[in-house]
């Protein structure tokens, strides 16, 4: 019995360093409405920045096709030209003008209500890129209120989930 107790409790220890506890996420429902504009369709990205405008994280992108996601041009030379992460917030193809389109966001509870930002950047092939075509604060009443877009972004609406 004393032979196995070591290596159970190493196999033991080391379960726990892996599936430690996982960063807690509120779910909230994103309707993004574009406006109605002629051409491609609109690579959108979703983001997290902290106080100084910094990216903490990359929620969604809408867009499948990475040649075109340099076009994003900020995300680009702060996070994905760089290090190029395995995303997993990839949600499919583009968006035209006029549409809307529904997605889910998984938000880190901690940044919530705690000087982060969100931001939605989008581009168009041969068009403008919007940097912060809606940027606002990270907080419980912001992402309940329906948020006007500067850009190819029209308004977007958040639900809690």
């Amino acid at each position: 019995m004393k032979k196995f107790f070591i290596p159970i409790m190493t196999i033991v220890s080391l379960a726990l360093l892996a599936f430690g506890k996982a960063t807690e996420t509120t779910s909230y429902k994103c309707m993004i409405q574009l406006t109605n504009y002629e051409g491609e369709g609109a690579y959108i990205v979703v983001s997290i920045l902290d106080g100084n405008g910094k990216y903490q994280e990359t929620l969604y992108v809408q867009g499948d096709d990475n040649e075109w996601y340099r076009d994003l041009e900020e995300w680009w030379k702060q996070i994905y030209g760089i290090r190029r992460p395995n995303l997993d917030a990839i949600v499919g193809e583009t968006v035209t003008g006029g549409q809307r389109k529904m997605t889910v966001l998984n938000i880190p509870t901690d940044k919530i209500d705690a000087g982060y930002k969100i931001r939605f950047e989008s581009a168009v092939e041969d068009q403008e890129y919007y940097k912060d075509d809606l940027e606002f604060d990270l907080t419980t009443e912001n992402l309940s209120a329906k948020k006007e877009g500067k850009g190819f972004i029209r308004y977007v609406r958040m639900i809690q989930q």
